[in-house]
């Protein structure tokens, strides 16, 4: 990951009503201070050594925290636009930089935007150093220092370095280190779609081609109602033995069709969609969930642009299913022996069109980073990693199950995506 941008995250929030700005701060950076005492390759610097060998140095060289002021802008303003507002690229600090750089420049940055009514806090990592489990664990943490819970932290990062992930394989670089792999300037749209946990669970329903049953309260308790739909015969069912889809892979197949549709390819055009995957618990023996650093390993599924479109739902989140059960501990460690064979930075991007990269999870717990004023509003990233076809999924603030999927694309498929019936039937929960 040395060639990819910083990861760039952060949470906005209400003004809290019994901080002024003058003890808002004093009391961020103390408590990042402390947090970063948890984490002391955060604040350290990446080093190559005589033998080209990359590694953190916890030499204490300090992380990078900038006090903004957008006095203009307020909470309302921001979570109108149909489109991911602008402003929330300038909420970050380290844009577009390049993770080679934590050579010279800080591993981690932390800015602090105050808004006419509220406040943005966003992070920005070297992505070459955590991934989103580290990242999300690190963000908790901070806001539990915050609010004065330091006695209840349970998630300590776990730093040993005996695994499979740790290479004994030198990764040569160019000299001034390594580019992105794709265009950061091409244009593109940014926007945040939303699916509520009843369009999840039935287009679920519809992948797993079963009956979806929805509970309605009749003001005498909860009543389950069946509702006739389906999509294979009772002797089908009986004589076949299906895997069952989950929800996000539902999603995640939705999203594959519908993006393919939109970008108007060619029936013989191989479509990718990648997945990034948790290697924790995947590996044998396991990792510490809390395993700091970078464990994760990119899944791609292929098909054609007919295959994906003359297929039904169900076809496509079968392929998507197939490769993440298959990714086990042999998997992982043959895709660490490949690497090791070509040592590589990874080639993020869209270099042909025809690709989808769905990253970050619902899973992480974005929204329990309450500093002691309550929960974040909402999530928003900076215009680090950004290109066409880049997807970042994000649990919904209600906490029931809903999704936001943060979808990056070229204006033309963004259209195309937005007039797509079936996608927008269930993104919108108009059933």
């Amino acid at each position: 990951m040395l060639s990819c941008h910083y990861i760039q995250k952060g949470c906005l929030f209400t003004q809290p009503t019994s901080l002024s700005s003058n003890q808002l701060i004093p009391l961020l950076k103390s408590a990042l201070s402390r947090t970063l005492s948890l984490f002391p390759p955060l604040a350290g610097r990446l080093t190559t050594d005589s033998h080209g060998y990359v590694y953190i140095s916890c030499n204490d060289a300090g992380v990078h925290f900038l006090h903004a002021a957008a006095p203009a802008l307020n909470v309302l303003d921001l979570l109108s636009p149909l489109d991911v507002h602008k402003s929330f690229r300038e909420f970050f600090t380290f844009d577009r930089k390049v993770s080679y750089s934590g050579h010279y420049s800080p591993i981690m940055a932390v800015q602090v935007t105050e808004l006419a009514d509220g406040f943005f806090i966003g992070i920005s990592v070297n992505h070459a150093v955590t991934d989103g489990t580290s990242f999300w664990n690190f963000f908790n943490t901070f806001a539990q220092e915050c609010r004065g819970a330091s006695k209840s932290i349970r998630n300590v990062p776990d730093f040993r370095r005996d695994s499979v992930l740790i290479s004994d394989a030198v990764l040569r670089l160019p000299e001034g280190g390594p580019k992105v792999t794709f265009n950061a300037d091409a244009p593109i749209r940014e926007r945040i779609f939303s699916f509520s946990r009843e369009a999840i669970q039935k287009l679920k329903a519809r992948a797993n081609n079963r009956k979806w049953t929805e509970e309605k309260d009749n003001g005498n308790g909860k009543v389950t109602t069946l509702l006739e739909n389906w999509f294979k015969s009772a002797a089908e069912t009986e004589t076949v033995t299906t895997v069952e889809i989950s929800s996000f892979q539902s999603v995640c197949a939705l999203l594959w069709r519908a993006v393919t549709r939109a970008r108007k390819l060619p029936a013989s055009k191989t479509t990718t969609f990648r997945m990034a995957v948790n290697c924790r618990h995947r590996l044998e023996p396991k990792l510490e969930p809390f395993y700091f650093g970078n464990a994760i390993q990119s899944i791609p599924t292929f098909a054609t642009a007919a295959d994906v479109l003359s297929h039904d739902l169900r076809w496509c989140a079968e392929q998507l299913n197939k490769n993440v059960r298959a990714h086990n501990d042999a998997t992982v460690r043959q895709f660490v022996k490949d690497w090791e064979s070509n040592p590589r930075c990874f080639p993020l991007g869209n270099p042909d069109g025809a690709s989808i990269t769905m990253g970050s999870s619902p899973r992480f717990p974005m929204y329990d980073n309450d500093f002691g004023w309550g929960r974040p509003l909402a999530v928003r990233s900076g215009g680090a990693n950004k290109f066409d076809g880049k997807i970042s999924a994000f649990p919904g603030r209600d906490g029931s199950g809903t999704v936001d999927l943060e979808v990056v694309l070229a204006p033309e498929t963004m259209a195309g995506l937005e007039s797509d019936p079936e996608f927008m039937m269930y993104a919108t929960g108009q059933l």
